[in-house]
């Protein structure tokens, strides 16, 4: 793959981004699309997948995320692919004792094994090439932990452990693999709580931030296309806060 200009700077590349039709994933989908990138979308949401797909000249994989199986054999088979973005997960709030084992499955089966499936799919193609970037996205949660979201605290904090040991074996390939940290973003599902939980959630989500605001879905892909450009070359195994500062307070 040759030099590309700053406004290209994934041109030849082809990427997957698994849960990539709504919220922060659509913002990631569209930014390398943008950026030169031919995208694939995984999602269930075959609505608004086909709505993206239209606007932004994107490929889409209607999938199951939980099928693990038949999504890592899926992607596989589309590939090969120079960049993996592992997005799609899953919240629900509640204290630890009011969840069940089934909830906690359900949590753990999104949020973390469904990258494990994804990241074996790409992995031998990006091997062979000697070239690849993986970008998880994770959660401030799990840095800091999270009130009400222990479970999902929990696969969030593996998942950046899973990408430190994916980043250990694999430099030797020229894959870089890296975190990005989101943390209370204006999607449609953070404003659906907003509007349940009133102005006062709000306010401490947005107290909990240095900046004292809410992001935006376009504030974590910008990290995540840096991370995915030829430009993070002698950058892996990182993790990114974009947070507001969140990790601070």
């Amino acid at each position: 793959m040759g030099d590309v200009g700053p406004n290209n700077r994934l041109s030849e590349c082809r990427a997957v981004v698994t849960g990539g039709a709504n919220g922060i994933g659509a913002a990631i989908t569209r930014r390398l699309t943008a950026e030169g990138a031919a995208v694939m979308v995984c999602d269930r949401d075959a609505q608004a997948g086909a709505a993206l797909a239209a606007a932004c000249g994107c490929e889409l994989a209607c999938l199951d995320l939980v099928d693990h199986a038949a999504a890592a054999r899926a992607i596989a088979d589309r590939g090969p692919f120079d960049i993996l973005v592992s997005n799609a997960g899953v919240d629900q709030h509640a204290f630890f004792t009011a969840t069940t084992p089934d909830e906690w499955r359900r949590l753990i089966a999104i949020n973390l094994e469904a990258a494990f499936a994804v990241t074996q799919a790409v992995l031998p193609a990006m091997q062979a090439a000697r070239y690849g970037r993986i970008v998880f996205i994770s959660s401030e949660a799990g840095r800091l932990g999270s009130k009400g979201g222990a479970v999902y605290a929990a696969a969030k904090g593996g998942l950046i452990a899973f990408a430190k040991s994916i980043a250990r074996e694999n430099a030797r390939y020229g894959i870089m693999v890296n975190v990005v940290l989101p943390g209370p973003i204006r999607t449609p599902l953070l404003e659906a709580a907003v509007a349940a939980g009133g102005e006062k959630l709000q306010a401490a989500m947005e107290q909990a931030t240095l900046l004292g605001r809410l992001g935006r879905p376009e504030e974590v892909a910008a990290a995540v296309a840096f991370f995915a450009s030829r430009e993070a070359s002698y950058v892996t195994g990182e993790v990114l806060g974009v947070s507001g500062g969140m990790a601070l307070g």
